[in-house]
């Protein structure tokens, strides 16, 4: 049976490490922690690099391909920055050519045991470990509104593309970089866009390139912007916001809230880290090792840095791979 598998019973044996995470980081992880002799898992409740799997079709790296690369291997593109299916593509060769054990739509659900002798429990069994990896992004968990119908099947969390919402009224909610390119592509695919911003203004964080154009779009009234405005219900035909001006209710044949995302709290509790008491409620760790307060259990990648998911990215996150590996591998004498 070959290594790279998906198949819960080709991993079934124990491990030296499990990685918890199938995106760039933790397939990073477990290229530093397989090179250095150990017996390495990788488990993701979705698809091999999942997160990139739901990003917009097309969509475009802010970083140039040798910031996104992972263990030594050129990022080949025919683009200066890379799209997301170069990358799809990238990770998945990557993935194959170091044989590494995946363990894909398999969620985990618990850490059990100790120190040395841990149990990773699954919705498809256990897999006994002596460390773990933690590199769970946190594409998964969006900022949700907190509002009555939200539910509503025309609200996503996720934008994919422009092409089914020609003639739509389509409802755009945040500010920063996913919401302006979303809003941008919309309205040349020929949707009717309104943006809704909760405060004063587009984010200055959108990339330079990206901001003057939603601006420009505004201004000569393509896209109609309400800023201090929040929404206040989600009904079957429109969005009831409160703007300035009072309450209005926005035609809305889709809606799009792109207002961020964060990391799956619940699972950290359920492995056994601890978060700080601070506003990014930051998983505890040490900050040379990326230990955390449960010993042999480490983060690596975005969930770091907890709340403040601007701190870590692929481009510096990858780099926390070598230093687990390493600290993994002093431990074992």
């Amino acid at each position: 049976m070959s290594e790279h598998t998906n198949s819960a019973a080709a991993a079934a044996a124990p491990v030296d490490v499990v990685v918890i995470g199938a995106g760039p980081v933790g397939l990073a992880c477990a290229l530093e922690v397989q090179r250095r002799g150990l017996r390495v898992a990788v488990v993701d409740k979705g698809a091999l690099v999942n997160s990139l799997v739901g990003y917009p079709t097309n969509m475009e790296f802010f970083s140039t391909p040798e910031l996104l690369e992972i263990g030594g291997y050129p990022f080949p593109t025919a683009h200066y920055k890379p799209l997301r299916e170069d990358a799809l593509d990238y990770y998945r060769r990557v993935a194959q050519s170091e044989k590494l054990t995946l363990r894909l739509y398999e969620r985990v659900l618990r850490l059990e045991g100790e120190p040395g002798a841990y149990e990773v429990v699954t919705d498809k069994g256990r897999l006994a470990t002596r460390f773990v990896i933690i590199a769970t992004g946190f594409f998964d968990v969006p900022n949700r509104l907190g509002v009555p119908g939200e539910e509503a099947a025309h609200l996503s969390y996720y934008y994919k593309e422009p092409y089914a919402h020609v003639g739509q009224h389509v409802v755009v909610v945040g500010a920063k970089n996913s919401a302006a390119k979303a809003a941008l592509q919309l309205v040349r695919a020929g949707a009717q866009v309104t943006l809704v911003v909760r405060g004063a203004a587009v984010s200055e964080s959108v990339k330079y390139w990206i901001r003057p154009d939603l601006l420009n779009r505004i201004a000569e009234g393509r896209i109609r912007a309400l800023f201090h405005t929040t929404i206040q219900r989600i009904g079957p035909a429109g969005v009831e916001v409160l703007t300035p001006d009072g309450p209005e209710t926005l035609p809305a044949d889709f809606i799009y809230a792109l207002t961020g995302y964060r990391p799956d709290y619940s699972l950290l509790a359920a492995l056994g880290v601890a978060c700080q008491e601070d506003a990014a409620r930051t998983p505890t760790h040490d900050a040379e090792t990326f230990e955390t307060n449960r010993p042999g259990v480490y983060v690596a990648g975005t969930v770091c840095g907890g709340l403040n998911t601007s701190r870590w990215f692929i481009e510096n996150g990858r780099h926390h791979a070598a230093v687990i590996a390493a600290r993994i591998a002093a431990s074992q004498g």
